[in-house]
């Protein structure tokens, strides 16, 4: 039988981490242009609810993500959950009820309507209109659009860590991410007991919900590898959990996530957007 030291064990987990993480990042790059505007179309949900109720698992606190101004997205942008969180600009194209300025949206939900990119609340559907002419767009039911993403912005306001109600000690932590700035997606979350190396991986449950049947002890420590394009960093939130952490309840973990996608965007499609 061979005998592995603890050492050892480590730089080869690491080692298989770091080989998955890269390969994801080729496959995750080839198609990603976040920096971009594309054109596609637009219709909305008369009900918020419907995509606070998605397929990201935000629920009610979707809301306070954006003001109710939520969407939802073609599978290519929800990137099997990875982009729930993420912000879009989004305006319409009919010079006589639009803005040029258009609004600014978080992806809470998965849209399954091939006939545009995204699905909108009705309040960030109205909210591309001019003064006074919310109720004209609204009529119109689906707009042609551009978009791009945009970095999210939570003013004073660091990444949050809910417990979810399925959790439970010491069998069972699944936790949500609220309140992710910047501009990146999350690909790969780990959980230690304060002051411990014994790392625990986590896996996507689905959307924004991550979980794992291998809880630690004691207060909780996160480590979580966001990716930015091409680009992909730790993030170190230590002493998020404590001890006797509770279901339902948001923790603070005492970081901001503010990094800018820095990928190369070509081709691009062409677009007036200034």
């Amino acid at each position: 039988m061979l005998l592995v030291d603890q050492t050892t064990f480590y730089i080869y987990t690491y080692m298989a981490f770091f080989i998955s993480f890269f390969l994801f990042l080729l496959a995750s790059s080839a198609t990603a242009c976040d920096r971009c505007v594309h054109q596609s179309k637009a219709s909305y949900f008369s009900k918020a609810s419907a995509l606070s109720s998605g397929a990201c698992g935000y629920g009610s606190m979707a809301l306070d993500l954006s003001g109710g101004h939520l969407a939802a997205a073609v599978p290519t942008l929800f990137k099997d959950g990875a982009g729930c969180g993420a912000c879009f600009q989004i305006r319409c194209k009919n010079p006589t009820v639009c803005t040029k300025v258009g609004t600014r949206v978080v992806l809470t939900d998965l849209n399954h309507n091939n006939q545009t990119d995204f699905v909108l609340s009705s309040r960030a559907f109205a909210a591309m209109a001019q003064n006074g002419m919310g109720q004209q767009i609204l009529k119109l039911g689906i707009v042609d659009i551009e978009y791009k993403r945009v970095p999210c912005e939570y003013k004073n306001q660091n990444l949050a860590v809910r417990v979810e109600e399925s959790s439970k000690k010491p069998d069972y932590l699944a936790i949500k991410f609220l309140y992710q700035g910047g501009q990146t997606e999350i690909v790969g979350v780990d959980v230690a007991q304060v002051g411990s190396s014994n790392w625990s991986f986590m896996s996507r449950n689905h959307g924004a919900v991550w979980d794992t049947s291998r809880v630690p002890e004691g207060a909780l420590q996160f480590r979580i590898v966001v990716t930015a394009g091409y680009d992909g960093k730790w993030i170190w939130a230590h002493k998020v959990l404590p001890a006797d952490w509770k279901t339902g309840v948001v923790y603070d973990s005492g970081v901001q996530i503010t990094d800018i996608a820095q990928e190369g965007c070509s081709p691009c499609d062409v677009s007036t957007w200034s």
